[in-house]
Formats: C-alpha cells, structure tokens, sequence
C-alpha cells in the first residue's frame, strides 16, 4: 500500500491533536517535531521538509481559528492543506492537441515501468474516447518491442514497430505518418531505458524530441527508489525536459518520499500513478484526494469513479426495476458481486472510505467472494429467489457443491440478509453509489468480515 509507514504516523499524529480544544505553542512544537520525523523516514527531500514545517509553523500560530472547528481541526486542515500543496495543488491533465495526433513520449530508467505504463496509459485514453497507436522506439532492450506487442495484444490496441531499423528517429516519424495515415489520435512513444543515466540516452531523447516534437514528454518513475526516483527526475528534466510525472508501483511498500518531493524539486507534476499490476491499475493523479487518503481522510470520490466505470449502466438500470417489483434475491447480489470485483479488491476500495483504514479488526480476505460465488452458483433457481426454503438438508448438500461447511453457509446466508436489508432502506434514483457509501458504517462492515 502507496505511504502506508508515513501515513501511519501522520494519521497517529493528528489523532492525538485533533480533538484538543487548546493548542499550547509547546504542543505545536511537539506535533511539529514528529511531522517532522515521519517525512524524513518517508525519505522526504530534508530542504523541502524543512520548507513544509516552517509554513505549517506559521499558518498554524499567525491563523485564526475557523469558528466551526477546535484549534485541534484547525490545525489538521492546515497540515492537509499544505500537504496538498506539496503534491502539486491541484490535477494536472494531459494537454491533448486540438490537432491530431496528440504525441505523448515516455520516458525514464530501465526497470521503471515505461512499456507497462505505455499500454495502461492508452487503456485510459481509450476509455475517454480516444484512438491510441503505442509505438516501440526500444530497440535495444531484448524482447521489448515483443513486450508492447504483447501489451497491445491483450488491450487490443495497435502497436507499431520496425524490427528491421535500428534508428528511433526514423521509428518515431513512421509512427507519426501511419497514426495520421489510421486517423489515431494519441500517439505513445515508449522509448528506451538504460540502468543509469548517460550522455548516449540523453542525446537519443533529444533528437526524438526534436524530429517529432512531442505535445507531452512523461517521465515514468518507480515510486519505491525513493529519492533516487527524485535525482533522476530532476536530471531528466535539465537534460531533455519534462512535461510530469508518472509514478509506478504505488501500491508497493514504499515510503512515498518520491511523490512527495518530486513536485517541489522539478516544479513538474505528477500526472498519473500506476497502483497495481492490471493493464486498468492506473488513475489520474489528484493531490487533495491522495492528501486525503494518507491523512486517513479516505477518498469517497475515487470510489464513485471506480464504480461509474465498472457499472453496466444498462444493468444497474434493469436491476432497479426489478427491485420495485420484488425483493433483492441472490442472483441480483451475484450480479452486483462481480461488476464490484471489476473496481479492484475490495480491501483496496475499503482503504479509500473514511475511518475504514482505522478498523484494526476488520480482516478481508478477497478470496471470501470466490467462496460467495462457489456457495450461490451450487443453489437452485428456487434457492436463489428464496433464502427461506434452505433447510438444514439443503444447506449441507450447498456446501458440498461449493466446497464449502455449513457454518460458512450459515454466515453467508446471516450476511446477504443484512444486505438484503440495507438495500429495502436503499432510495432509488440519482445519487444511489453516493448513498449506499453513507450507509457503509463500522459495525456493519465488523459485522459483514467478522469470523
């Protein structure tokens, strides 16, 4: 999980203070030192801690306190609110050209993820209605230009490559004629890595820069080098230029020193951040909503996202009609089951929800819905539509069919009725993500996951 040691601590931290109704100068220097601590383990550039202390000092003695909230709260708001300042303030989107095609242009260190992103990357330009072409300018790493063939294979999008040319400037001109020849829109170069920068990399970016002058050049970073991530950023830039960031393998244990400093060091932003190992893991980068998420805040809004994506419109629609006409049966709950799976694992989506990540005795075992699925698909069509026919008899020969016991059975059953509930009190119409969250509270999830 993406800052889970420094989000930890700043979480434990503004806990202590928040509910104070007094804050002494010597509280705020206590609060302060530790802040102070936690960032530079995060590995936190030390002149950019420093600069974020300093500003939380002053604000926090020199603001007067906002009638609605203790000091403690006032304190808190001003820490988030600088925090989101560090991450870059507010989203930075892509810069698509009115005139296409829109040329985007990878860049970074072999081993950071640029081929993966490549294809992540036109996997979300393609949902927002784009025509992405990804083209393989690595002709040096062995079976990299394979690795983007394979990537667009899965993605079914198209990949261009010349396997018999060995000069990218070429390779990147021929991607640009054949993307205006198809009518593609984005074009995504990803070029070649080395395991460290040197002069050779460098001037081989530049002449691609130069011949195809590229509407965006993104630099690709491994979020778990942590301040390495931050040097090699800051060299990039000087040398080839940078349009931001996107950080990968956030949802690593890493310290989040990088998206952290990489901001204030470059004054570049951070665009997008890769968090799993799914073609669909990447997300626009918004710095109040990841402020949120490491201040244990959570970020309802993401989740919505998540599930307007994932939702078959269509679906959704023909369910809620049949709801008004009878009640909410197990087929209906299977449906709903997998268009969730599609968001992620539902841990991950919990870690998103205020106070959620702070439930300690909440343990989700993502394998309990493959059980769930195994338990409802071994029912009759009867069973489904009526949880009141299963009998002890039937119940066991359930189990049997899914490879399960009559007590996972029997919590099972106790749990889709508390659902059942949930979606009787459930008001129809706009609005119905946003209040199904509402009604997501601690003890209906301690009671949902409790063994």
């Amino acid at each position: 999980m993406a800052f889970e040691g420094l989000s930890s601590r700043l979480q434990e931290i503004t806990r202590k203070i928040r509910g104070k109704a007094r804050i002494t100068e010597s509280d705020l220097k206590e609060m302060l030192r530790e802040v102070k601590l936690a960032l530079l383990e995060a590995d936190v550039n030390y002149k950019i801690v420093k600069e974020f202390i300093e500003s939380i000092r002053e604000k926090a003695l020199g603001q007067d306190v906002l009638k609605s909230l203790t000091p403690g709260q006032q304190v808190v708001k001003i820490v988030k609110d600088e925090l989101v300042e560090l991450l870059g303030g507010t989203e930075s989107k892509v810069n698509f050209t009115p005139n296409p095609p829109t040329i985007i242009m990878l860049v970074g260190l072999q081993g950071s993820g640029k081929t993966t992103t490549a294809g992540k990357l036109a996997n979300l330009f393609r949902k927002q209605g784009k025509k992405p072409l990804l083209v393989a300018c690595d002709v040096y790493r062995p079976a990299a230009i394979k690795q983007l063939q394979v990537v667009g294979k899965q993605l079914n999008i198209p990949v261009f490559a010349n396997e018999q040319s060995k000069d990218v400037v070429h390779i990147a001109k021929q991607a640009v004629s054949v993307a205006i020849s198809k009518l593609n829109d984005v074009v995504i170069l990803d070029t070649a890595g080395r395991l460290h920068i040197d002069e050779e990399l460098m001037e081989e970016l530049k002449k691609v820069k130069q011949s195809v002058k590229p509407n965006e050049i993104l630099l690709v970073v491994d979020s778990m080098t942590g301040q390495d991530a931050v040097n090699v950023a800051e060299k990039f830039n000087e040398t080839v230029g940078i349009d931001g960031v996107v950080l990968t393998k956030l949802d690593g244990d890493t310290r989040g020193g990088a998206a952290l400093s990489v901001k204030k060091v470059t004054g570049k932003p951070i665009k997008f951040a890769a968090t799993g190992e799914k073609l669909s893991d990447i997300e626009i980068f918004h710095p109040e909503r990841m402020a949120s998420r490491i201040l244990g805040m959570g970020d309802i809004l993401s989740v919505i996202e998540k599930a307007e994506e994932a939702f078959d419109l269509e679906q959704a629609e023909k369910l809620e009609k049949q709801l008004k006409k009878r009640e909410f049966d197990l087929d209906d709950y299977l449906t709903q089951l997998r268009q969730i799976k599609k968001m992620g694992s539902f841990s991950s989506l919990l870690k998103l929800i205020p106070g959620m990540n702070q439930l300690k005795d909440v343990k989700i075992d993502d394998k309990e819905f493959v059980k769930i699925e195994a338990i409802i698909c071994s029912m009759t069509k009867a069973e489904k539509r009526d949880i009141r026919l299963l009998n002890g008899s039937r119940r066991l020969r359930i189990a049997k069919g899914s490879g399960t016991s009559v007590q996972e059975i029997n919590k099972f059953i106790k749990s889709f009725e508390m659902t059942q509930k949930m979606m009787k009190q459930m008001k129809s119409g706009k609005g119905g993500m946003k209040n199904l969250m509402k009604g997501i509270d601690e003890n209906s999830l301690k009671n949902m996951f409790k063994k």
